[in-house]
């Protein structure tokens, strides 16, 4: 009987986000008779109640492993992980996002891990960083790289911006799309009527925003467009769900502008699917991403995207088709877009189904643990010759 490989996905921390859920499902549904499942990851994330129900997953809790930078904690961190890695005697390790990353890469080569795949959800430096931060960053990016078979990347646009960085080579990187289950987003009629009637007003134009209250996702610029936007649509409800520590200073924004009646902040939600139908259209406002997985749950939901032309969005969102594109800070343009698909309903409906015929391939979530899985098996193939 052949022996089944031991993986070991390591992640910073799990937050409520596309990677940290995509890393569950891939522990959760990982082949059984392939692969022993383990998963590496700091506390405090809102998805770690859902990490404790996963079954056959043996699951490592780190107080050491945190998002900012720290040299002592970071060298606990490292040494954490190594040891880890070595007492289970790990055949692959894949780690996640840019801290874990890291600290993952140099742990597992220094626990003799044989093979090492690293996975960009987004890149930890972006152009809005000061220069000798974003030197150090992509720095420590292209020393990691070294130590990796394979990167994937989960947009094409992700890829040339690491090899235009000196990250890793051509032959290195893969691009696997953030996949979802589409499945979760399409309600039955009778529960989109249900999902509307939360919010009440069911007539009345809505927009949804589903992100966090970091800088990345440039939060102000969702105020502004409502701003913009109301003397345009004056009823519109803008409802928001996400948290983060910028959340009081917008606030502070929305009353400021007398907006108030126009937002409603919703905090974390898990219900997605209840959102998107009780909504009209999707808005992101992000200055960077990876693949945003909240435009591809939008899509499958029939809902049509207003977004920034920035990372892997325009690689899902087709402009004119499946919404509209626009580069980052563009206020008017967002708020016209806004009005347009809320007062013509036919062409958000066009939109949406467009959106939904638009998700195949590796956007969908079973294809993408198969591409995954198959990369796992050509790096570990002995090397002919």
């Amino acid at each position: 009987m052949t022996r089944r490989l031991k993986i070991a996905h390591v992640i910073t921390r799990l937050d409520l986000g596309g990677a940290q859920q995509n890393t569950l499902y891939c522990c959760a549904h990982h082949d059984r008779e392939k692969y022993d499942v383990f998963l590496v990851t700091g506390v405090g994330g809102f998805l770690d109640k859902e990490a404790r129900k996963l079954t056959g997953v043996k699951t490592y809790f780190l107080t050491e492993l945190k998002h900012p930078i720290s040299p002592s904690w970071d060298w606990k961190a490292y040494g954490a992980i190594r040891r880890i890695l070595k007492d289970e005697k790990v055949d692959l390790v894949h780690t996640h996002s840019s801290k874990a990353g890291i600290l993952g890469r140099y742990a597992a080569r220094s626990a003799e891990v044989p093979h090492v795949i690293h996975t960009v959800h987004g890149w930890g430096f972006h152009p809005r960083q000061l220069a000798p931060v974003r030197w150090l960053y992509q720095a420590l990016e292209r020393r990691a790289a070294k130590l990796t078979d394979r990167i994937i990347a989960v947009s094409d646009e992700n890829r040339r911006t690491g090899l235009f960085s000196g990250i890793g080579k051509k032959d290195q990187y893969r691009v696997i799309h953030s996949g979802i289950d589409p499945r979760l987003y399409r309600l039955s009629p009778p529960a989109v009527v249900q999902a509307r009637k939360e919010f009440g007003e069911l007539d009345r134009p809505r927009i949804l925003v589903l992100s966090n209250f970091k800088n990345q996702k440039s939060p102000l610029d969702v105020v502004l467009a409502g701003e913009a936007l109301k003397p345009l649509c004056p009823n519109f409800l803008l409802l928001w769900a996400g948290d983060g520590p910028l959340r009081e200073k917008i606030e502070k924004e929305i009353v400021k502008r007398g907006l108030r009646e126009n937002f409603r902040l919703l905090g974390w939600r898990e219900d997605v699917g209840n959102l998107l139908a009780a909504a009209d259209v999707l808005l992101l406002t992000s200055l960077y991403e990876g693949l945003p997985r909240v435009v591809l749950q939008a899509m499958a939901a029939g809902k049509p995207v207003v977004a920034t032309r920035v990372s892997g969005t325009p690689e899902a969102v087709e402009e004119g088709v499946t919404g509209f594109l626009h580069p980052p800070h563009d206020i008017p343009r967002m708020a016209q877009s806004l009005e347009r698909i809320l007062k013509d309903r036919a062409l958000g409906k066009r939109m949406g189904q467009a959106g939904q015929m638009a998700l195949k391939g590796s956007f969908l979530i079973p294809e993408m643990l198969r591409q995954i899985e198959a990369l796992y098996q050509e790096v570990m193939e002995p090397k002919k010759g």
